[in-house]
């Protein structure tokens, strides 16, 4: 796809460029009205309304495994992946009517901040520490990569060159407006990056004939999001009761998507951002997944050469697209890398100011706060532009590896975040019991992982038990131990656990006009369930 690009492509990319800029410092400017204060850096002044919350939460979490892994997998063996996507949906609910609540009540800024309210210090060193290099290996180094990588095969720029402007551009106006910049930012990036899938999603149908077309052509597999248990990658079982472990981890405990809902102006706010961004994450379906069945129709066809399925949209994009509708296209592309980029930039110096140098210095003034998130940004930008050379030397199966440790390390965090909640009982001995015993396992099993090809026996079944159905047992082994050693150590305080739980939860007396939102707040919520559960069984 090198040199694909036409004068008018060019133009809209530059134009996309304009206007984020644009964009950024419009919210940078309006924060800085009101005074420069952590709170309305970090939190965008929580005065946040519902559809810039959703917008967020949708174009952050979009990234290089979206464009390029979704319609990959779809390519090679159907929508199944897609239920990744569809239970984020319902996750989503859990986020809004369970978590957001005592997040927002407990007047928090960071998820380990949180960890110590309801636990102890301890338990919000570990959550900090672990994220902070988690977002650091994995979020923006494949981020980075992803941008030069798309610079290189949709625009024919040179792929460091490509990294560069777009850890700079995205560095810039992240440091300069916070988290309000990467919210406005999101929101337009979301449009963008919407209309430019659908727009290769539809044109490839044309090319094909149609949805009956692309029915006959492939295999009734295809279209089967329920596989087998025995399915090496998406077993019902791992589906049902695996993912979603790792999805309120993702979800509902991480920084990375949680600040979004920390900065609502209230609660009807943040329930209703989490009630858009479920549905337009039944999109993904159609606008990633779909498109790669697409590219292997054709290629069955012979109207597309699809040398590998990863290469399945900008297969479709260099094929399919005229010009001015391709430079929207990798505008859209570039804005989902972007988005996510800025939001883990902004997300790691809120943990790094917040959990780690406020935690040092207690007596730093706003102001200090402030210059020192910014200036932590502008150091993450240096960092990963300085890892760019050094994951050329890590191989593919390594570096795979590293991203899944996130998936073993997140049961004990989902254990001691969602029981903690449910359940005032449990202690900060638990907690950490628990957070330490996961961490463990999961390194374990990386390790294991890596060195598969020498083991046998018990060893070899552990380290080769689906991912998701590990995440299963890793969660039940942790919440077991939470509450075992929760219940043979004295209860937390009365104060701990105050305001923070269930059981400690002050009912709240809702007017007539907050009655009537919960009201439509809840319709959406089952029509959200609906959709999910037509989803499902259309494609069964």
């Amino acid at each position: 796809m090198t040199g694909s690009l036409a004068t008018l492509d060019w133009l809209i990319v530059v134009l996309y460029f304009a206007l984020t800029f644009g964009v950024a410092i419009v919210a940078g400017l309006r924060e800085r009205r009101g005074g420069e204060t952590s709170t309305g850096y970090f939190l965008a002044g929580r005065d946040s309304g519902w559809f810039i919350i959703g917008g967020s939460l949708f174009a952050s979490n979009i990234g290089s495994e979206h464009l390029v892994g979704l319609a990959g997998t779809g390519a090679a063996s159907g929508v199944a992946v897609g239920q990744f996507e569809i239970l984020a949906s319902l996750i989503l609910l859990v986020l809004g009517w369970v978590f957001v609540p005592f997040y927002l009540s407990s007047g928090v800024f960071t998820m380990p901040e949180f960890l110590e309210r309801r636990y102890s210090p301890g338990a919000r060193w570990y959550l900090a520490i672990i994220s902070i290099i988690a977002y650091v290996l994995t979020k923006i180094s494949v981020t980075i990569a992803a941008g030069g990588i798309v610079f290189e095969a949709l625009m024919g720029i040179n792929f460091w060159t490509g990294a560069l402007v777009v850890v700079v551009i995205t560095g810039v106006y992240t440091i300069f407006g916070g988290l309000r910049a990467v919210l406005y930012t999101d929101l337009m990036q979301m449009f963008v990056l919407i209309g430019g899938a659908v727009a290769v999603t539809l044109m490839g149908l044309s090319a094909l004939g149609g949805w009956d077309a692309l029915t006959a052509q492939v295999e009734p597999g295809f279209f089967s999001l329920w596989r087998p248990m025995s399915d090496p990658d998406f077993p019902w079982t791992g589906i049902l009761f695996g993912a979603p472990i790792l999805g309120v981890w993702y979800w509902c405990t991480d920084q990375f998507i949680v600040q979004r809902v920390l900065a609502a102006k209230n609660l009807s706010e943040a329930r209703r951002g989490t009630i858009f961004a479920g549905f337009l994450k039944l999109l993904p379906l159609f606008i990633f997944v779909l498109p790669g069945i697409v590219a292997y129709a054709l290629s069955q066809q012979g109207k597309l050469e699809l040398t590998a399925s990863d290469q399945a949209l900008p297969t479709l994009v260099r094929a399919l697209l005229p010009v001015g509708l391709k430079g929207l296209v990798v505008a859209g592309l570039l804005a989902a890398l972007m988005s996510s980029l800025s939001s883990v930039f902004n997300s790691t110096s809120t943990l790094v100011t917040l959990d780690v140098y406020k935690k040092l210095r207690p007596e730093a003034t706003e102001k200090q706060l402030v210059l020192f998130g910014q200036v932590s940004t502008a150091i993450l930008v240096c960092f990963g532009l300085a890892w760019i050379p050094i994951m050329k030397l890590v191989s593919a199966q390594l570096y795979q590896y590293l991203q899944s440790v996130q998936a073993y390390i997140s049961p004990p965090i989902a254990a001691v975040f969602l029981i903690g909640i449910l359940w005032k009982r449990v202690n900060a001995h638990g907690a950490m019991a628990s957070l330490i015993s996961g961490f463990v396992l999961g390194v374990v099993r990386l390790v294991l992982e890596l060195n598969k090809g020498s083991l046998d026996g018990v060893l070899l079944t552990y380290a080769s038990i689906n991912f998701l159905h590990f995440a299963i047992l890793l969660f039940v082994i942790c919440s077991l131990i939470l509450v075992f050693v929760s219940l043979m150590t004295a209860p937390p305080s009365e104060a701990q656990v105050a305001g923070i739980t269930f059981q400690t939860a002050t009912p709240v007396a809702d007017g007539p006009v907050a009655l009537r939102q919960r009201g439509r707040d809840k319709m959406l919520t089952f029509v959200l369930i609906a959709a999910v559960g037509a989803l499902w069984f259309y494609f069964s």
